[in-house]
């Protein structure tokens, strides 16, 4: 844009500065260069002469600048008389176009002249020239180059340029810019003549050739796929096939020329194709026979065709073809497992076979026997299969079996397989498998014994499925300690890889380890979940991941947990437990965890759980629970053995006797005296029951204080003091061995005829600890109240001590002994003395 104002600017300028004639508009100055056009980088020179007739000029001292678009350049002034000419050097031109103009110093600056420079490169030469002749309708010839690799910044021009040597015919095709091929119409060349073909490039700094090729349009012409007819079986030629093809409909008309075929091979249970065969000088109309194939196979087969040195055309569509069938060669190779039924006495066999490097089943449909004999025939046959596996039972005397292939035409040598027992030999270590590449592992391992070692048999079967079948193996030299299997390995599913070595009369224990082609990250995570919290721990635990979901080895399991205050924390599980403890928690936040499971390919996070730890937890709610039980229960056990250690204080103390007086020990005292009483009569009235009776004892007449006291204090039996009275005379049929009469107390006296004694008179109770009513009274009895007589108080008590101790006389008084039975027995007692 600022280019394009300056030569605007520099035209007004000389339009305005220029001569006024019409017939001789001239600008002011002139600017010379050698050419407008330059290579980039290199120098540039430029002169400027002003006229002297230029209105700018006239009659002012001319000082004259150089300007390169926007920045002004040194420059230097040329000797001449007026001084207005000047030249200017530019070392190097890096501008892909640039004005330079020549300014006249004045207020403002007069432009007075200029001229635009273009910079850029010589084109190169096309490379990769080609022709392609194209045989459908209608026929062309198609030409293509690469275009120049470096920018030339300039414009630059292609011609296309042939010419055909037999006719002398040279054609020219220019090329709009940017096109890189070009298409010859079918009148400009000859199929079978030979012609030249170039390319030009041209710009303003040069031109450059392209190679020249010289090329037969039919023999650059590349063919349409050809089709394959047939494939027929050669009679009486095992191993040979004969195709009979042709050309597409657009080259029929080529069929009667030599053209060069390729035919591919490929049994159809491969996936590879065999290495093409070239067949030269080939016909359409010539079938073509292929030999030396495997006899009663099926073979897929392609061709491609061309024309000389044209390109291939594409492969064909398949056709397949079989071979004439014959019987199967070589031996097969086998692998045995033996397992013992001693209870029985038989042998559990699994055996398992494929066909040997040697091996040819020579038909389609391919049988396996297994036999005890040698010979043909179906005595001994175990098992009949088209599989590569057989299972069957043996007597224990069983030394080897036959193996054989069968199909239409015949049947196979037999292959010898000898039994051997498993021993309890451990002849291998460290077995590792890692894998090659999508089919194949790589399976090394170590030997421990080498004494009768034959080799080793390596077994591999997919873990996810139960078929025996599906069980491979391959067999290893002694030396060998490593071997590559391949087979149709699943990505991302596990495999069961055994080694086990042989003896020469048995086979070792295996070792086992897993292994996966590919792994990748699971494809699911177990959910966390709570097994118990307590205090200021939680438990989590999660499922196993299933087996077909695991995609490679579980490298470990990861807890993340975080509450909305603390850091982000990080839980290593041990892969066996599948569960983790999270200690130290901060009770009433809440927290967030997830868990993260890792391969070696990569790791999966779960889904978030959210928990909070309580106060008080279920852990520590029954803690509290059990605690308070238990000191419930020592408490309940220690009443228990207090009430059983003191039953009868607190029988006692809570459920008082009832006095039974009828069985008190004092009915058992005897005395002289109860022989006295009147035995009651069968017709009297029955004997009223009396609680106490009286006995009298003889004692000194002073008893002093210490032998009262022993009296008192004695722990003796007292039921002989005295004669006891069981009753009262007066009451008819009382008897003093009355078994209804109970003896409670003995009062002691001087003599019952002698007056009153100074001291007192000495009461005794007896030993029975029974008490008489529900309250036990002291030890001296209470006051008689219905006794009273002149010479003594009422308050007096009748067995205590009287409490009037003058000496003055008293008179008897007249007692009425009906009224107190007691005092009558006394007297009763008082006659007998006499």
């Amino acid at each position: 844009m600022i280019s394009t104002w300056v030569s605007v600017i520099v035209m007004l300028v000389a339009f305005v500065n220029g001569a006024t004639n019409e017939d001789d508009m001239q600008p002011c100055a002139k600017v010379q260069t050698p050419s407008s056009v330059v290579p980039l980088g290199s120098p540039v020179t430029a002169t400027c002469v002003i006229r002297d007739d230029c209105p700018v000029v006239i009659g002012q001292a001319v000082h004259i600048e150089w300007r390169l678009g926007d920045h002004f350049l040194p420059s230097s002034t040329i000797a001449s008389e007026s001084g207005r000419v000047s030249e200017v050097v530019i070392p190097s031109f890096n501008h892909t176009r640039a004005f330079l103009t020549c300014c006249v110093q004045a207020s403002p600056i007069q432009i007075v002249g200029g001229v635009e420079i273009r910079a850029g490169y010589p084109p190169s030469a096309p490379q990769n020239l080609s022709c392609q002749t194209n045989l459908t309708t209608p026929n062309t010839l198609n030409c293509n180059w690469d275009p120049i690799e470096q920018e030339t910044h300039l414009l630059t021009k292609y011609t296309l340029h042939t010419e055909i040597w037999d006719s002398n015919k040279n054609h020219t095709y220019n090329l709009p810019p940017g096109i890189h091929h070009y298409t010859i119409p079918r009148s400009d060349f000859f199929l079978f003549s030979d012609m030249e073909i170039y390319v030009k490039a041209v710009n303003e700094l040069g031109e450059a050739t392209s190679t020249h090729i010289t090329l037969e349009p039919v023999s650059a012409a590349k063919f349409d796929q050809p089709k394959i007819l047939k494939i027929q079986v050669v009679p009486n030629r095992y191993g040979c096939l004969k195709l009979s093809w042709c050309l597409s409909q657009h080259q029929a008309w080529l069929r009667d020329y030599r053209l060069s075929l390729e035919v591919r091979l490929k049994t159809a249970d491969s996936s590879q194709w065999g290495e093409p065969i070239l067949v030269s000088r080939a016909k359409p109309t010539r079938p073509m026979e292929q030999c030396f194939l495997l006899h009663g196979t099926q073979y897929l087969s392609q061709i491609r065709v061309r024309y000389q040195q044209s390109p291939w055309s594409e492969w064909s569509t398949s056709q397949s073809g079989v071979t004439l069938e014959k019987a199967p060669t070589g031996r097969l190779d086998s692998w045995m497992k033996v397992s013992g039924d001693h209870k029985h006495k038989q042998l559990n066999i699994h055996l398992y076979w494929k066909p040997s490097k040697q091996f040819r089943a020579n038909s389609q449909n391919v049988s396996y026997i297994v036999s005890l004999q040698k010979g043909p025939g179906e005595r001994g046959l175990l098992c009949s299969t088209t599989g590569n596996y057989c299972a069957f039972q043996l007597p224990e005397r069983a030394k080897k079996v036959y193996l054989s292939a069968i199909n239409a035409a015949g049947k196979s040598p037999p292959t010898e397989v000898y039994i051997y027992q498993p021993k309890a030999l451990i002849a291998v270590s460290d077995v590792t498998a890692v894998p090659r590449d999508d089919t194949s592992l790589l399976v090394q391992w170590r030997s421990l014994v080498l004494t009768n070692l034959t080799g080793y048999v390596v077994e591999w079967r997919p873990l996810l499925k139960t078929d025996l079948s599906l069980i491979q193996f391959e067999i290893a030299d002694r030396n060998q300690l490593s071997l590559a299997i391949t087979g149709s390995f699943e990505p991302y599913k596990p495999y069961g890889i055994s080694v086990y070595p042989r003896f020469k009369d048995g086979i070792g224990l295996p070792q086992t380890v897993n292994a996966y082609s590919r792994q990748k990250v699971p494809s699911v995570v177990p959910k966390l979940r709570i097994k118990k919290t307590w205090q200021s721990y939680i438990e989590l635990t999660w499922d196993e991941i299933p087996l077909d979901q695991r995609n490679g080895f579980i490298q470990n399991y990861k807890v993340i947990y975080w509450d909305d205050k603390g850091p982000i924390n990080v839980v290593n599980a041990d892969l066996d437990e599948r569960k983790v403890i999270l200690r130290d928690l901060n009770k009433l936040s809440l927290y967030e965890a997830f868990l993260m499971v890792s391969t070696l390919n990569g790791n999966r996070n779960g889904s978030t759980i959210h928990f909070e730890i309580e106060p008080f937890d279920a852990v520590a709610v029954v803690m509290i629970v059990i605690a308070c039980g238990v000191g419930l229960s020592l408490m309940i056990i220690f009443i228990v053995v207090t009430c059983f250690s003191n039953h009868k204080r607190l029988e006692v103390r809570f459920w008082p006797a009832v006095p039974d007086p009828a069985n008190s020990s004092i009915k058992r005292w005897t005395s002289d005296s109860t022989r006295d009483t009147h035995l009651s009569s069968d017709t009297e009235e029955p004997n009223p029951i009396y609680l106490s009776h009286l006995s009298f004892l003889n004692l000194p007449m002073k008893l002093n204080k210490e032998d009262d006291d022993l009296w008192l204090n004695s722990a003796e039996d007292t039921s002989d003091l005295g004669d006891s009275i069981c009753g009262s005379p007066f009451i008819p049929g009382y008897s003093g061995s009355n078994s209804d009469s109970v003896p409670y107390a003995t009062v002691i006296l001087s003599s019952c005829t002698s007056p009153p004694p100074r001291e007192t008179h000495v009461y005794l109770r007896s030993e029975s600890t029974q008490p008489l009513l529900e309250t036990e009274e002291s030890f001296s009895p209470k006051c008689y109240q219905n006794f009273a007589a002149d010479g003594m108080a009422r308050e007096q008590c009748f067995f205590g001590p009287s409490h009037n101790d003058g000496s003055e006389e008293r008179t008897d008084p007249v007692i009425l002994w009906e009224d107190f039975p007691f005092l009558r027995a006394f007297e009763m007692n008082d006659n007998q003395n006499d």
